[in-house]
């Protein structure tokens, strides 16, 4: 992994990427974790600490895996694009990757899984499934919750963070935990009453 880490942050393969970036975005955790988080691309929080996940979203993220009982040390957090998507003209804000940077960059990606071996990814956004399967767009609406196959390791899709700060909705927050709980029980992991009782009412 330290290997791979060291060409991702050499590579300069989207020059308009490579130019913009401050830090390549590898990924953290537990390389041994069974249980790796997949996001779409860094953003400006994340551009200056080289971290994934650091900002208002992944603030939530984080809640919501200790809320699992577990810690972002435990697991493992990374994203498709692994650079910030250049944002020219704009002084604020983020911007999707495109088809073509996500194709680009994916061979990282699929390197870290091999390393990794996790027995469940949890795909956060419709952006991370459509990276991570080459799928044409699609709605996480109506994809999350339905378990996906990846080169034999089970795929849960479900809303990404932004999206639940975004939208605030106790049914929103219900069916992102729902698909946590699933997560959990995939992994055999023990889950209390409360756990079960979370954003129900």
């Amino acid at each position: 992994m330290a290997e791979l880490r060291e060409r991702a942050l050499r590579c300069v393969t989207c020059a308009h990427l490579a130019s913009s970036r401050k830090n390549v975005v590898f990924g953290v955790g537990d390389i041994h974790s069974p249980l790796m988080f997949v996001g779409e691309a860094p953003g400006a929080d994340e551009d200056v600490t080289g971290e994934p996940f650091v900002g208002a979203a992944g603030q939530l993220l984080t809640k919501v895996i200790q809320t699992m009982g577990l810690s972002r040390e435990k697991v493992y957090i990374g994203n498709v694009l692994k650079c910030r998507p250049d944002t020219p003209g704009q002084t604020k804000g983020n911007r999707k990757p495109t088809h073509e940077e996500m194709r680009t960059c994916l061979p990282y990606l699929q390197e870290q899984i091999r390393i990794i071996q996790p027995k469940v990814i949890v795909a956060l956004g419709a952006t991370a499934v459509e990276g991570l399967f080459g799928r044409s767009p699609i709605f996480i609406t109506k994809l999350r919750g339905q378990w996906m196959q990846y080169e034999g390791i089970d795929v849960m899709p479900t809303y990404h963070p932004s999206y639940v700060l975004r939208n605030q909705s106790l049914a929103t927050k219900r069916e992102t935990w729902e698909d946590m709980l699933a997560a959990m029980g995939r992994l055999g992991m023990e889950i209390s009453e409360k756990q079960r009782g979370y954003f129900l009412r």
